[in-house]
Order: structure tokens, then sequence, then C-alpha cells
């Protein structure tokens, strides 16, 4: 089903859409069948999983884990390589929502063959994932401000679609301040904020080993723990570009009162990843049915009356 509410209607980077609600590059988003679910969801837009030149199997099992207030996860950019990703959009083409393509380079020619493919394909949006913290022996390269320039100096420009990052948290200011020159610099159209916050180790003291098997236990950390930390990029993103740049909101976004807490901070959209891992479809229409009755309590008529107007 598509959402034509219209208190919570939006856009990105000037496409529109139906809902403030969308899924996020990651769970039950790799195969045709899986979009072919969110296309028929309350999700407002069809984000592909990450996808890389070549198809990868990922990390060993087990690689995800529920935990009480989220997950924890090391998958390794498990995907079907990005030419399938390709032929995926044209065949979901026909429906009334946005399409966003996912890449993530293992290296910085991978990161342009793909958007000058992806620039000819039927997506709207091409969403450049410089944040995996779950591949053996690769750092993420959002931290490396030197190699995101040459990567952004390559990549804009090659097509009329609007090109976004998908970024790490950062916890300095001056990292934000950094990233935010080269959004600016590169006019790069939205950013995603933030991906799993990596490096972080649960482990099971009955067993007395990690619940996760890939690099040793560590993996990244998603879900209501990281919240906090996704609302502070947002905002911090928000204050330094203003409505130059559109943000997808995303990191612990499980009910409305979520979703309201990242518009307030200065998001456009919100993804969903850990609850619709756990949840399944039905959250999309959950979460924005919340969101509107948040909305109509409070006496908004829209999302744009309240984006950004966090009150201090």
């Amino acid at each position: 089903m598509t959402m034509k509410t219209k208190i919570t209607k939006t856009k990105i980077a000037g496409i529109e859409f139906g809902s403030f609600v969308c899924n996020a590059s990651g769970p039950n988003d790799s195969t045709l069948e899986e979009l072919e679910a969110i296309v028929n969801s309350a999700s407002s837009a069809i984000i592909f999983k990450s996808c890389t030149i070549e198809p990868r199997k990922g990390n060993d099992e087990p690689r995800y884990v529920r935990l009480p207030y989220g997950s924890i996860q090391s998958m390794g950019l498990p995907n079907l390589g990005y030419k399938e990703y390709i032929k995926f959009a044209s065949q979901l083409r026909k429906h009334d929502k946005p399409i966003v393509a996912s890449i993530a380079g293992l290296c910085i020619d991978d990161y342009v063959k793909m958007v000058r493919a992806f620039q000819d394909s039927d997506v709207d949006l091409i969403e450049v994932n410089l944040s995996c913290p779950n591949l053996e022996g690769k750092s993420q390269v959002g931290y490396d401000f030197r190699q995101t320039e040459e990567i952004l100096r390559r990549i804009i420009g090659l097509g009329d679609k609007l090109v976004g990052l998908k970024l790490p948290p950062y916890y300095e200011p001056v990292h934000n301040q950094k990233m935010a020159k080269l959004v600016e610099k590169y006019k790069v159209s939205f950013i995603t904020c933030i991906n799993s916050v990596g490096n972080t180790l649960v482990i099971d003291p009955e067993l007395e080993a990690p619940v996760i098997k890939p690099k040793r236990g560590f993996g990244g950390l998603c879900g209501e723990y990281i919240k906090p930390i996704a609302l502070a990029n947002v905002r911090v993103f928000y204050e330094l570009l203003k409505d130059k740049v559109s943000i997808f909101g995303v990191g612990g976004v499980g009910s409305g009162v979520d979703a309201f807490e990242f518009l307030l901070a200065g998001a456009d959209v919100v993804q969903v990843a850990t609850t619709f891992e756990k949840e399944g479809a039905s959250c999309f229409e959950r979460i924005n049915r919340e969101l509107e009755g948040i909305l109509q309590r409070k006496g908004y008529n829209s999302v744009q009356e309240v984006k950004g107007k966090l009150k201090y």
C-alpha cells in the first residue's frame, strides 16, 4: 500500500515521500521478494541493501543478534552485487514510491563505477555508504576526510540523479564541521545519519564468549541504544547545513515518539532498520500513524511546521 497521508508528507532533495517513515538500507531489502514486501508496505520509499561490485555472502554466522534495546551485528555487506539492484530498480519502477540505491565500494574506483551505473538506472536517489563498520581490515571511509573528498570529487556530476552520503556517527563537533564543509563544497543532496555504532562488544556471560562470531565479537550496535547519538548527529548537521541538504534520520526509530524527536532535531524523513527486522513491514504504518496522532494532538498540520523547531 502507498501512504497518501498529507500531514506527514515530506521531501528528500525535492523527491516527494508519501510519509515521514521508510525502510533503511540493511535488513530485509536484499532480494526482489524482500523489496516487493517493502513496496506493499507503508514505507514511503524503497531503499535497497548497500551493494558492492561483486556479490558477497557476508561474514560468518552468528552475525546478527537481537538485544533488549536493539541489536548487534557484523553482517559484512551480504548482497547480490550492484547489477542485480539495477535490474530490480527497473522491475519496481512501476510503483509510485521513490527508489533509493545504496552503494558501498571497497575502493574509490568501485564507488565511481557504481554511481555511474546507477545514474543510468531507474532509481531516484543514490545513497553512497561511507560508514560500514563491519568489513575485516577496512576502516570507515567517513572518518577519513581526505579519502571522502577524493570520492566526492570523482562521483559528483556523473549524471543528473541526486547523490547523498550515509555517514557514521561523529562524536566531536569538529568532525561534523569537516563533513558539513565537504557536503556543501560538493553540493551533496542529502545525508543519512547515522549508521550503526561500530566497535561495540556484547558478551554472553554464561558462554563466556561474544554473542557474534565475526571480528572476535566486535560489531555495530543498532536500535534504541544509539538513538541519542543519532539525534545529536541529525541536530548538529541540521544546524550546520539548515535546508541546503535533506536529512534522513536513522538509529532507534521504533515509535511515533521517536520519529517526532527526529523531526524536532531536523530530519526530513526517518529510516527504520532494527524495528523493521524485529516487527516486520507493519511497523511503517504503525510508526507513521503514531506520528500523525502526535502532530494532530499538538495542533500541527504538517511535518514542515515542526522540522528543526527544537526549543531551548
